[in-house]
């Protein structure tokens, strides 16, 4: 009998039912450390109070509208995430997938009413990952996503991402021409295997899209919200994009996405060119400001670093320690990536064994992405879980 719920997932035999700060609980009762918050969405923690407080309170009130009415709380969030970053206006979606749809949109919609509609074409790199509707997986290229959907959206190109910034910005220039409307980019993959984008790269990418005439969209989805130690990873470089794709971190949980752009990226952008039945709904709108609140409070940041350079350093000596298991450590802030010797799948099964969750990337990677509050003690108890796990895989070798 075909299963009652689409098998679209190879899902772990693991079903948590309670989540505590950095802890998940399973139904059986064990608990685990959770170095994945649900794959950097749980940004502040399970259950946290400020979180479950706005909800609770707005639930309480009113759920849905829709957008044929003002919402206050889209306005109050839209101005301080104006407030916060380089943009000027702001659409909210549910997911990070719909803030991608969105930013291609609007970078073709930019240039269709500049007079240059046959500029459409946007340009993505190796190793992406830009979500799972047919113009996302057109956008991350990865021919595993696209079989068996039909021809690939029309408008898509791919450049290379070796690491070697002279050859790869040579490679896009030779890829660019009078049809590119728009770069987008991860500053961080984290998909494709924890993977820092170089810093001079992406700021040549910057003035190679104002040479061109050509929209600078970061994808900022899994970096954002304070991920890297900064409230968005560009912020680390010293360039701004034009669009910008946010989501996971932002609504703590909760489906939320959004996409930021400045005025003049945005302004093909008016009434009836796009919409969205949930997007800004009043129950993500309660959640997003508290959780925009907690990101930007004072000292929040200085936290992340703080715990991101211990747990960077420690990870150093935990490599050191497993030759015969680890390769290396990659990553930026608390978006970290072990890079393994051993299959990364029996790696995370040893470690879930041991008590604590964490995620596959692409490249034979084991992704570290734990709550942003994640404390001091919490990381070293995550250290010692790993170094458990590899010691386990060690003696079975």
């Amino acid at each position: 009998m075909f299963p009652a719920l689409l098998p679209t997932y190879n899902r772990t035999d693991v079903a948590f039912v309670r989540g505590e700060g950095s802890y998940l609980f399973a139904e059986d009762g064990q608990r685990y450390l959770d170095f994945g918050a649900g794959i950097a969405v749980n940004a502040f923690g399970h259950g946290n109070p400020k979180l479950v407080g706005a909800l609770t309170e707005q639930a309480g009130k009113l759920w849905h509208t829709s957008n044929l009415y003002r919402v206050p709380g889209q306005e109050s969030l839209a101005a301080k995430l104006v407030a916060n970053t380089f943009a000027d206006t702001v659409f909210f979606t549910n997911s990070g997938a719909e803030a991608c749809e969105l930013a291609f949109k609007m970078a073709r919609r930019h240039h269709f009413v500049n007079g240059n509609p046959e500029r459409f074409h946007i340009i993505s790199f190796e190793g992406a990952f830009h979500g799972r509707t047919l113009a996302g997986i057109a956008a991350t290229g990865n021919t595993k996503y696209l079989e068996g959907f039909g021809p690939k959206a029309e408008g898509f190109d791919q450049a290379t991402l070796t690491g070697d910034v002279a050859r790869d910005l040579e490679a896009l220039k030779a890829l660019v021409n009078e049809k590119t409307a728009a770069l987008i980019i991860e500053p961080v993959q984290g998909e494709g295997g924890v993977r820092p984008v170089a810093a001079d790269f992406l700021r040549a990418l910057r003035k190679l899209c104002d040479d061109k005439g050509i929209l600078l969209i970061f994808d900022e989805i899994q970096t954002g919200m304070g991920r890297t130690g900064k409230l968005f990873a560009h912020e680390w470089l010293g360039i701004e994009p034009d669009i910008m794709c946010v989501a996971k971190g932002i609504g703590g949980g909760f489906p939320l996405g959004a996409t930021l752009a400045t005025a003049d990226a945005a302004k093909g952008m008016t009434a009836g060119t796009h919409g969205s039945t949930y997007g800004g709904n009043p129950l993500a709108m309660a959640v997003g400001n508290a959780a925009v609140d907690l990101a930007t409070a004072p000292g929040f940041l200085d936290h992340v670093n703080k715990v991101a350079n211990y747990l960077n350093q420690q990870l150093g000596a935990l490599v050191a320690a497993h030759p015969a298991i680890f390769d290396s450590v990659r990553g930026q802030g608390m978006m970290l990536g072990l890079k393994m010797k051993v299959p990364n799948g029996d790696f995370i099964t040893a470690a879930r064994g041991a008590g604590i969750v964490v995620l596959p990337a692409g490249d034979n990677v084991v992704r570290l992405l734990p709550p942003l509050t994640l404390s001091e003690a919490e990381a070293r108890e995550g250290l010692e879980l790993l170094g458990k796990a590899a010691a386990k895989l060690e003696a079975t070798a």
